[in-house]
């Protein structure tokens, strides 16, 4: 005796060798025995044979129509197979008739369903219609999703990606058909998604890919600025007293936010006033204005080599920025002086200045420099102020008790793109021009978050403690720098944080009320966001320059290079400031000077293959 019986949703046949009432051992046609359970029979059979009954119950199958077997259902009435074969053939049927119609419509689900062991029930006419509709669409999708594949494996990209490309690159909606196929592409190809969308044409470059996954992510709606954003009031200079100085700027070429100036103004017996005069935008953005919360959306000016996004409308940086040869409004801090260098007073203005000229870092790095301090060597604009900034430089160094810091072994490298052609350029840090700006910001910063504290209003502050940087509302100690307090205010049109204190210095130095407690949502919020924003930012700018960097390499065609080992396997390229793994790098020590072999330069995972050749000789 045999037995036709279900099994994992599937049919199967064997012969019994032993009937225990509710189990049975049975043997299937390749001889393997197994133990069933007398409720999975459906069928018990003489003949034919196993593989005869699976064959025969198969052709059957092969012949019959589900449409018509469904339509001899009546609605409603639940059946077996056997009452089904019955009323189809017509006759009593044979034990393979009945199994063909249990194997058919166990394979129909959308035509019978399924009410218990054996036993179905026909589908509704609109249930079935349904099914079928969604059968076909899905039929339709399988057969374009396959032309997708097919497509794209060839390296085209089907028309129905053009729109979709940013989505699929930066925010891919894994259920989509467009998805599924790129995804099925990637596999047959063995490339990234990136990768196989570039060799399609979609990415016209993989500069565009990075910029615009950043944009993509922390611009949805562009980087362009609403029309509406511009609201910002024009600053009537009339109204403010024009400072008797004659203020100048330090900044680098490409710079047009120019935040900062400065004067320098003989006084009696030696003394003499220094002036750090910042742009005042504030006085122009109103809190809570459409230009405001644009500013306190993008928190911070977005740099990359050869771009930036800015904080403010182009119309307001242009009104605001301490352009030369034009009088701009400014928060300004003065600083009396004593012949050996100590403040003496400091105090604030809000007013205008004329500023005379922008200084350039090009240039003026040729005339101002160690070279001429030495050799007293005064043949320059505005050398006699510089040589009196510089000595209060020192002298302010020497009282944070940083004078000992020695950044002189220290590179900074500046990027210049013109028609996507990279030239990279190592600045030593630490120059004379670079310790007279920051020296005069650190003091600005510091004595404005003191004056803040004193008043007993609100501010956005930068501490350090134990190596950890943080911002907070209350004052503290900043160790790196070794101040008291430093609350960021010298750069407003380039931070937010720093918008926000000059709002407070303005209503201090005015006595006006503040826009801010320190329990304002809005300054909460700004100081929160700001540092996300400001982390997320520089990380980009790492990963451009890192591109930059790997373009470089390409562009001059490098294929050797020296390169400094930091630890482990881990060095930084000479000239550049790119650091990168070698896996073949022996054991050396930091500081290490070695011969690297570059290869298989990858600008879309912004990674290269770098083998190690030798130590260097130099």
């Amino acid at each position: 005796m045999n037995v036709f019986y279900e099994e994992a949703g599937g049919f199967k046949v064997g012969g019994i060798l032993a009937d225990n009432t509710t189990s049975l051992q049975i043997e299937a046609m390749h001889g393997k025995r197994s133990k069933i359970k007398a409720a999975a029979v459906l069928l018990r059979f003489e003949t034919p044979s196993l593989c005869e009954f699976m064959q025969q119950a198969q052709e059957i199958v092969d012949d019959l129509d589900v449409d018509f077997l469904w339509e001899c259902c009546e609605e409603n009435q639940e059946f077996t197979g056997a009452d089904l074969a019955t009323e189809y053939f017509g006759h009593t049927p044979s034990p393979v008739e009945i199994a063909a119609v249990m194997m058919l419509l166990n394979s129909h689900p959308i035509y019978f369903h399924r009410k218990g062991h054996g036993r179905y029930k026909a589908a509704p006419p609109e249930i079935l219609q349904a099914a079928l509709a969604s059968q076909e669409k899905k039929r339709l999708a399988a057969e374009k999703q396959a032309s997708y594949v097919e497509q794209l494996t060839a390296f085209k990209l089907p028309d129905a990606f053009k729109p979709l490309v940013n989505d699929l690159l930066y925010r891919p909606d894994k259920n989509t058909i467009e998805w599924k196929a790129l995804e099925s592409a990637c596999n047959a190809t063995k490339l990234s998604v990136p990768k196989l969308l570039k060799e399609c044409g979609a990415i016209p470059s993989a500069h565009d890919y990075h910029f615009n996954q950043f944009v993509y992510e922390h611009f949805p709606e562009g980087t362009a600025f609403d029309p509406h954003a511009a609201d910002f009031i024009r600053t009537d200079l009339e109204d403010l007293p024009l400072a008797d100085v004659t203020a100048f700027s330090i900044d680098d070429a490409a710079t047009t936010e120019i935040d900062d100036a400065f004067s320098v103004t003989p006084l009696s017996y030696g003394s003499f006033r220094i002036g750090i005069h910042i742009a005042a935008p504030a006085l122009g953005i109103t809190p809570g204005s459409n230009l405001d919360q644009a500013a306190a959306r993008r928190l911070s000016t977005v740099y990359l080599p050869g771009h930036k996004i800015t904080m403010l409308p182009e119309e307001v940086i242009q009104h605001y920025t301490l352009g030369e040869s034009r009088r701009c409004p400014v928060l300004s801090l003065y600083l009396n002086v004593a012949d050996d260098f100590t403040v003496t007073e400091t105090f604030s203005k809000i007013e205008t200045i004329q500023v005379s000229t922008n200084l350039r870092h090009d240039t003026l790095e040729q005339q101002f420099n160690e070279d001429t301090l030495r050799d007293n060597q005064l043949d320059y604009p505005f050398a006699r102020e510089l040589q009196l900034l510089w000595n209060f430089a020192c002298k302010m160094e020497k009282l944070r008790g940083k004078e000992q810091d020695s950044n002189s072994d220290k590179v900074d490298y500046s990027f210049v793109v013109e028609q996507d052609h990279v030239m990279i350029y190592e600045r030593r840090r630490g120059a004379p021009i670079d310790r007279v700006v920051s020296e005069l910001m650190i003091f600005a910063n510091a004595e404005w978050g003191k004056q803040l504290a004193d008043a007993g209003l609100a501010g956005i502050y930068r501490s350090q403690g134990n190596g950890k940087v943080r911002m907070s509302l209350s004052p503290a100690p900043h160790q790196g720098l070794g101040v008291s307090q430093y609350a960021w205010s010298s750069s407003p049109m380039r931070r937010y944080v720093d918008l926000i204190n000059q709002r407070q210095l303005i209503a201090f130095v005015s006595e006006t009320p503040p826009p801010y407690t320190r329990d304002s949502d809005a300054i909460l919020i700004a100081m929160r966001d700001f540092e996300l924003a400001y982390a997320t930012y520089a990380e980009f700018q790492r990963g451009m320059e890192r591109y930059w960097c790997l373009r470089w390499l390409l562009q001059e065609n490098i294929h050797i290079a020296d390169a400094v080992v930091i630890k482990e396997n881990l060095v930084r390229l000479d000239r550049l400031p790119l650091t990168i793994r070698v896996p073949s790098l022996p054991d050396l020590a930091p500081g290490t000077a070695v011969v690297l072999e570059i290869s298989q330069i990858d600008l879309i995972e912004r990674s290269l293959n770098a083998t190690f050749r030798s130590k260097s000789e130099n």
